[in-house]
């Protein structure tokens, strides 16, 4: 009889249930769901309108990831502030940093403005380089080949599954980017002002340049004197607009355009970070859209 349960204990978990997948973000979480369909049961941890940078470590949190099979983070230190916090205090394995059952997602992708060192003088910076690489259209695409990989290790009873998943997602993906190339075509070219770099990927995609940044470093408010620094750099180079993100106050922004009539756009950082954003395909008609008003 104890032979018996030990070798149920053995088996795969997919005989049984559903893989209980705990992400970190919104856009990972439609990402997995697209790859592990009724085979995984996907929990989020943060809001979509939230600062990715700074989520509360709250009760609830910590029971989520306590109950979880599997961890998938953005990676790249995105998270540093608050899952390392929640890791500590579910005290499940499954979801620890050197589990087989934890991923990692920065390492799919090449980051960008990498730094070559690091101290408080330069603000916040992130020390693997910019970590909002999912604002990339084609970086979806390795996320998605690295989820279905980690999905199929995790459950090899579904490795066809998903791997199925994959392709007919990775296809679809392709042809909506031909949409997205070309409404950008026009865009190519355009200087802009962001509040903090959060759209380095999508510009770089796109062939758009941030010329300056209401944060004179990462994390750090804008001061009078950059304000007027930057509202002088706005009349003499006459950027397209302000590309402003959903989670900090416009009062700035709005400064800027009353002083040089610049338009602001507010570009959502991942679904839910306004109403209309319910989808990943969503967050980037929304974005592109933003460049063809």
């Amino acid at each position: 009889m104890k032979t018996k349960i030990i070798l149920l204990l053995l088996l795969p978990l997919s005989l049984f249930a559903e893989l209980n997948v705990a992400v970190t973000y919104p856009y990972i979480g439609a990402i997995v769901k697209e790859i592990g369909g009724d085979k995984v049961k996907t929990t989020v941890l943060a809001q979509g309108n939230w600062d990715p940078h700074f989520v509360v470590a709250r009760p609830s949190l910590i029971a989520k990831l306590r109950n979880a099979d599997a961890l998938i983070i953005n990676g790249a230190q995105l998270e540093i502030g608050w899952v390392p916090a929640l890791i500590n205090r579910a005290s499940n394995a499954k979801v620890m940093p050197n589990a087989s059952s934890f991923l990692d997602l920065s390492t799919a992708v090449k980051t960008i403005q990498v730094p070559q060192s690091v101290d408080r003088s330069q603000g916040d910076l992130h020390p693997f380089g910019n970590p909002h690489f999912h604002l990339d259209p084609f970086n979806i695409i390795l996320l998605a080949q690295k989820t279905a990989g980690f999905l199929a290790r995790l459950d090899p009873q579904n490795m066809d599954f998903y791997k199925k998943n994959y392709y007919a997602f990775a296809v679809s993906w392709k042809k909506k980017m031909l949409t997205w190339d070309e409404k950008m075509k026009k865009s190519r070219g355009l200087e802009v002002i962001q509040f903090h770099d959060v759209f380095a990927y999508f510009n770089k995609r796109y062939g758009i340049t941030t010329i300056g940044t209401i944060e004179p470093l990462p994390g750090i408010p804008a001061s009078s004197r950059h304000t007027i620094k930057l509202i002088k750099l706005i009349k003499d180079k006459k950027p397209y607009a302000i590309m402003h993100d959903v989670y900090h106050p416009t009062k700035t922004a709005k400064y800027m355009q009353d002083k040089t009539g610049i338009k602001i756009i507010i570009m959502p950082h991942d679904i839910g970070s306004l109403d209309s954003i319910e989808s990943l395909e969503g967050l980037f008609d929304y974005l592109t859209g933003a460049f063809n008003d």
